[in-house]
């Protein structure tokens, strides 16, 4: 992404959680940022910018350019680990699937995420006492984080025995158009695809709980409340105890805290 103010901030804080929690000593660790260019005419403009100032690579040259870099960790560092990261959505999916077979890879948007929002469903289950194959999963948000969590679940679904369609079919998207389904009248970027099911238009988080009466609602939508009174309300009136996670990220940015989800749900969430 742009280097902006953060320059190696990203990087070096990722690794030292590999220290601080698994024990890795830091001498095996190395942070990297791809610099590939800004779009930010402040930064362009700007005297204190570090980063390249060029416009942002994309198309052939950005491809290219990741792939000299996979190329060289390879033969510098065969055994390395790579953790992709921040890519945005036009390029994490496609990169992860490049590279993957090439060298140990793992992109902490999707993969990451989506390791510990299952096991956040695992914890949940022991409250709830439903079982996995059973839960109906609401989605605000439809990018690298949710489309990871979605696909993971489906593994964990296909191994208490559903097949992938079932899996998939207890996952449901809401993106800034609304319920993702087929035949809505717009293209829908690949990793979305899997998750658009048939039903009718819908156009609000609101319906889609209505609709779909789901058991657990999971926002990495970016965007602050997006989880109002209204939505963990009726969360809390088709379920007894209704799974809410709002993980966006910063806290700022979060769908509600969960001071909220505990009172608007009167401590059933």
């Amino acid at each position: 992404g742009d280097l902006g103010a953060l320059g190696m901030g990203i990087p070096v804080g990722k690794l030292s959680l590999y220290t601080a929690c698994a024990g890795v000593h830091p001498y095996y660790t190395l942070p990297i940022t791809l610099d590939v260019g800004t779009d930010t005419e402040s930064l362009l403009k700007g005297p204190f910018y570090i980063g390249i100032n060029e416009r942002r690579a994309r198309g052939k040259v950005y491809d290219e350019f990741i792939n000299e870099f996979a190329m060289a960790v390879k033969e510098v560092f065969p055994k390395a680990l790579v953790q992709w990261e921040d890519f945005g959505n036009a390029n994490a999916f496609r990169v992860l699937q490049r590279y993957r077979s090439v060298l140990p890879s793992f992109n902490d948007d999707i993969q990451g995420t989506a390791a510990v929002a299952l096991a956040g469903i695992f914890g949940a289950l022991k409250l709830t006492g439903g079982a996995l194959a059973k839960q109906r999963l609401l989605f605000l948000g439809a990018g690298e984080a949710g489309t990871g969590i979605a696909d993971l679940y489906t593994t964990a679904a296909m191994q208490e025995g559903l097949t992938e369609a079932e899996a998939r079919r207890n996952c449901w998207l809401v993106d800034t158009k609304g319920l993702v389904v087929r035949g809505r009248g717009d293209t829908l970027a690949a990793h979305k695809v899997p998750y658009a099911h048939e039903h009718p238009v819908v156009g609000s988080l609101a319906e889609a709980i209505r609709a779909l009466r789901p058991t657990a609602l999971i926002g990495v939508s970016g965007m602050a409340a997006g989880f109002t009174k209204e939505i963990v309300e009726a969360m809390a009136e088709l379920n007894e105890k209704p799974i809410i996670f709002a993980l966006s990220n910063p806290t700022s940015k979060a769908e509600c805290t969960a001071e909220q989800a505990y009172t608007w749900s009167r401590g059933r969430a």
